[in-house]
Order: structure tokens, then sequence, then C-alpha cells
């Protein structure tokens, strides 16, 4: 039947048996964005002349980088055999380093679409995703997307669905770039994903998915009410911080703000309540009446733990309290955001930032340049290593700045993780020669039967150290398997390791925006790439100015910019040469004590320090 909706029809929302709460999850690059496009298209949730490319992707850096960061939500109605359905659908990240996104996204649904491209297959991420939608006791419904590409595997990919993934129902086949298959997916959506549960005459309790900043309306919370109701003009109160608050409008999202008189069990929805700080409001918290009874909170989402760790500086010092107040607003926009004070001699006043991954590291730096006009200094990426001093005494420390002296250290330990990499077998030999140059330890290998034999595939479990995949390994994983390879990763646990801190000295000043610490066998290689990196980004002056990379007071690797030379003899036309001598010894002199006067004044512009972070070659 169209789905076409009368003006004159009033649109009931509140019937919890009328709903479908359902998330898209799905490997990096498999369709998702574009299938949530259709999906918004097909519903009528916007107007023909408004529909653009990624409509649920807001944020600059995802449309530049062509990835979702952020999940999103939004409410679509469908009409099928005269009744009307109201769609929650949460378009999830797909990358790695947005797990935690993902995981969230979940707690609001009843069901989930699982996303699978045709042309490649089951891959680490999607994996991952399912284990999580598991956990929440979700509907699976598997769909193949691209089935219109010449290189698609339906049969291939629809045995991996159910001898690898152990999901049974045969996929829908969509195509989400021509609308091929898409009623199909909002016929089972609506039979399969079981209605929410909840009664609107019980006390209420909602649970806060997500939050954003809006500089007009202050704080916005997205939230999903499991039982009572949620009206304007409502005092709430957050159990967990106890703040009180009196909703002034609420609504859906279908994309664009929708106000309604009330929000039923089941629904999501956005409530704007005059919040203004942003200590008051917390992810996953449970929001019930200022004067409720109710003391057992809904089971919330599980502390994230950041594994990769960079500090972060204004490039102008006056620009700090401007820093502060970016990165709060961003904490609370990404609640995987791990943000503490720390103060560098060098550097000045900054923060010491925790990330998911070094993707999410540059997002959040892309955010801060583009939405906040930031200029920004980040160290070199580094890991917690847990430190046993000989007093017995652990710290943890990510800097060399932090590290104390050598024979108050009894041992050093990095952290480890077990990986999952997902590979055509093709180019099994090639990664595993990757994985061991990474320090990788092998637990195992399976092989998936694909429909002949350019499809078939295998996993590779491994133990890493997680400061030998943090940077590069993604990359090169990527290249050496022309793309087909990915990998999903887990926390595992801290072994002892031979780390030591280098430093990066240029005319005899540390520069800690890129000190480091390291395992000691690759120091060295990794000494002489930042003093070669540095002496090509670095300008001449007119004196020797040496690059030196160290291990406390021993140099392991050095370049030298070699000095600007004037031809102060170019004048001298014949003549005795004890003339020309007599210049070239006033030049030298000069150059000693311009040297001497400049001593440590070499400026390392933040340019050479990024290209040493993002480790360009």
């Amino acid at each position: 039947m169209s789905n076409e909706i009368s003006k004159n029809k009033k649109i009931e929302y509140t019937d919890p048996r009328k709903i479908r709460n359902f998330a898209i999850i799905a490997h990096i690059d498999h369709g998702k964005s574009t299938l949530s496009d259709r999906l918004i298209e097909f519903c009528k949730g916007v107007e023909h002349r408004d529909l653009r490319q990624q409509m649920l992707d807001s944020l600059d850096v995802e449309k530049q980088r062509g990835i979702t960061v952020k999940a999103q939500a939004v409410s679509l109605n469908y009409i099928l055999n005269g009744e009307l359905y109201t769609l929650n659908l949460i378009d999830t990240p797909g990358h790695v380093d947005f797990s935690y996104e993902v995981k969230r996204s979940l707690k609001a649904c009843e069901a989930a679409l699982v996303l699978i491209d045709a042309s490649q297959g089951v891959q680490a991420q999607t994996i991952a995703n399912i284990y999580k939608a598991i956990e929440e006791d979700l509907i699976l419904i598997p769909v193949l997307n691209k089935v219109d590409l010449p290189s698609s595997d339906v049969d291939g990919v629809s045995a991996q669905v159910r001898d690898v993934l152990g999901i049974d129902d045969t996929p829908l086949q969509v195509s989400a770039k021509t609308g091929l298959g898409i009623d199909e997916v909002i016929h089972k959506i609506i039979e399969k994903a079981p209605s929410p549960s909840g009664n609107i005459n019980n006390e209420l309790k909602a649970l806060l998915v997500d939050g954003w900043f809006d500089q007009f309306l202050g704080i916005v919370l997205l939230v999903k009410v499991i039982d009572g109701k949620l009206t304007p003009n409502m005092n709430i109160r957050m159990m967990h911080t106890n703040a009180v608050f009196t909703i002034d409008h609420l609504g859906v999202l279908t994309p664009k703000k929708k106000n309604l008189p009330h929000l039923g069990p089941g629904m999501v929805g956005f409530i704007i309540a005059n919040i203004r700080t942003l200590s008051d409001v917390m992810l996953g918290d449970t929001i019930i009446e200022k004067d409720s009874k109710i003391t057992t909170p809904l089971e919330g989402f599980q502390e994230v733990k950041p594994v990769v760790f960079c500090c972060i500086y204004p490039v102008d010092s006056s620009d700090y309290n401007l820093l502060k107040t970016a990165l709060d607003k961003l904490k609370l926009h990404d609640g995987s955001l791990l943000v503490e004070n720390t103060n560098m001699p060098s550097l000045g006043s900054g923060f010491r930032c925790g990330f998911l991954g070094l993707l999410h590291l540059e997002v959040i730096q892309q955010r801060l340049e583009q939405e906040f006009d930031l200029n920004v200094i980040m160290t070199s990426p580094s890991v917690k290593y847990k430190i046993t001093k000989t007093d017995e005494s652990i710290i943890f420390v990510n800097h060399p700045s932090e590290m104390p002296e050598k024979n108050y250290i009894e041992k050093v330990e990095e952290p480890w993780v077990k990986i999952s990499i997902i590979i055509n077998e093709e180019y099994t030999g090639p990664t595993m020669k990757l994985c061991d140059e990474k320090r990788g330890k092998q637990i195992g290998i399976e092989y998936l039967e694909g429909l002949n034999e350019s499809s078939k595939r295998c996993i590779l479990n491994y133990r890493f150290p997680l400061s030998d995949i943090i940077f590069d390994f993604h990359d090169k994983l990527k290249s050496i398997t022309k793309g087909y390879g990915s990998f999903e990763y887990e926390d595992d646990k801290y072994e002892e390791a031979d780390i030591v801190p280098v430093n990066i000295l240029v005319d005899g000043v540390k520069v800690d925006a890129i000190a480091t610490m390291i395992f000691k066998s690759n120091a060295e290689s990794y000494g002489r790439w930042v003093c070669k990196s540095l002496k090509d980004s670095l300008e001449r002056h007119l004196f020797p100015i040496p690059i030196q990379a160290a291990i406390g007071g021993k140099i392991i690797a050095r370049e030298t910019i070699s000095a600007l030379r004037k031809d102060v003899t170019a004048k001298c036309y014949g003549g005795d040469v004890s003339r020309k001598r007599k210049l070239l010894e006033k030049q030298k002199k000069g150059k000693k004590k311009m040297k001497e006067m400049m001593a440590g004044k070499v400026a390392v512009p933040q340019k050479a320090i990024l290209k040493v972070l993002r480790r360009s070659k």
C-alpha cells in the first residue's frame, strides 16, 4: 500500500504496539548511511527536494571523510495494511574506533538490521557488532547490500551469514543506491521487530541515550521512554547527578525537529529543558519525575576505556579557556572522550585526552579546528604504560616527561590486545608477515567457506602490543589486502616489556610534543626517521642546527641542518688570498656569536610537528 499519510489523519504516537525501534549495524563502508537515506525517502521523512546524501551525517567531518562518526536517530512513519507504524531508526558508525557509539545506540532498540556488502562478505566489525546486538537480546534481520554490483556473491555471502554469524533467516537482497528491495526491508522490520514493552500509566522511567550542545537551545537530550510519559512543563530529575530540570518542549527527529505534546513508552525523541551545565547530565543516566520514589536505575552504559592518549595545547596560550569550553562540548557529544588538565613547561597549560583509536583522535582534532576555529598542538599519541617502582608502588604514564628516574623503576608493562583479522585466503602470507613485524603472537586461524576459490576467507586470531597497532597497522593491512582486510580488537592484559622514553632535541632543546615511549629495539629506527623528518621540515638558519634523538643521556640518532652561507668573497676580484681569508674568519666569528645568541631559540613550526605525529612519509 502506498505510504501516503493523510494530513487530516491524527497520528497516534503513544501506542507501543505500533512502534519499531531498530538500528543498522555493519562494517565500515557497507552502506549504512545510504540505506538510511533510502528508508527516509521511502517513508517520506523529508520532501523530495530536500533529499541529499548522508541525511543523518550532520557533522562536517562526517561529510568530508564519508564516514559516520556519531550515531543519529530519526523517527519515520509508514502505513502497512491500513495501520500506521512509527519506525525509530538509529544509524550507527562502522569504524572500530566508534564501536562505543554502536553499543550505546543498541540500548534504545529491540531489533537490528545486519547490513553486509554482498561483494565483500562478512567482515571483522560485522562479527563484533553482532555480538553487541546479541548481548542486548535484539532480533537480527540480515540484509545483503550492493547486490546489483557485478562482483557481488549473494550465495557465498548468504552461506557466511548462516555459518559464520549463525543467522538462519534468508538475507534480504537490496541495493541502497538504487532503492531495490527497500520496501521489503520496511515490511520485514514491521513483521519481525518486537514492539517495545512499557506502560504509560506507570511512573516515568526514561534512558538518556545521547546529548549535544545547541548554541540557541543549550543542551539537547535524546531519550528513550521506558515507562510513563514525558510532557512539557514536567519537572524531571537525573538519578545519577540528582539535577532537576523543567521540560520546555519535546518531540521527535524526522530528521527535522518536530514538537509533540508528549513522549510515551517506546518512543525515542528529544527533550529541551534549559540545561546549561555540562556536569549535570551523564549519558546512560535514568530520568525520573522530580518527586519519584524510584530507587533502582535502568541499566546504563558500560564505562568506556580510552586506549590512545595525547595532550592538546592551544598554539596561543590566551585560547586556553576557549579550548576548555570546546572540549567540554565535545565530551557531551562524545561520551568516550576523556579530558584531564595537564601542564608541560615547554607548551604551557593544556589537556590530556584519551581516545578510542587514532581515527577518533584525528576526528576530534578536525572538529576543534573546523567547528571551534582553534589552532592546537597535539603531542605524539601513546598508550598507557604500567610502571612498578622499586618501592612496589604502581603508576601509569603515557609520556616520557612522566617517567621516573631509571634507578627507581622495577619494571615497565605495556597493554596487549586480542585481535581478529578477516582476510581473503590469498593474502594470508603477507598478513602474517605484517603481524610478525608488529610483534604479534598467533593464537589460531579459522577458515571460512566461499562459493569459489577467490571468495575463500580466513580469520587470523592474534595477540598484539596495543602500541604497535594504533598507528599504521590499519593502513598497512588495507594496502596488502587490496582494501578487503579488516580487524577488530579487545583489551587483554599488561605484559612486561623493554620500553624506553625517546626525547627529540632541536639545537639542544627538548621538543616535548614529539617525545614518545617505544619498544627499545624500535627506538633507533624511530629516532632516525623523526630526525630526518624534522630536517626536511625545518628552515635553515645562518648557523648549523643539530637534531638529535636521545634515550636519557645517550644520543641514538642525529641529523644536522647545514648553515646558510653568504658568499662574502664575491666582491674580491683578485688580490692577496689573505684578504679573502680575513673576510671568511670574520664571517665565522659572526656565525659563532649568532649561534650563542640564538641558542635554544630555533622555532619548531606546527607543520613539522604534525608531519611527525601523522607519520607521513
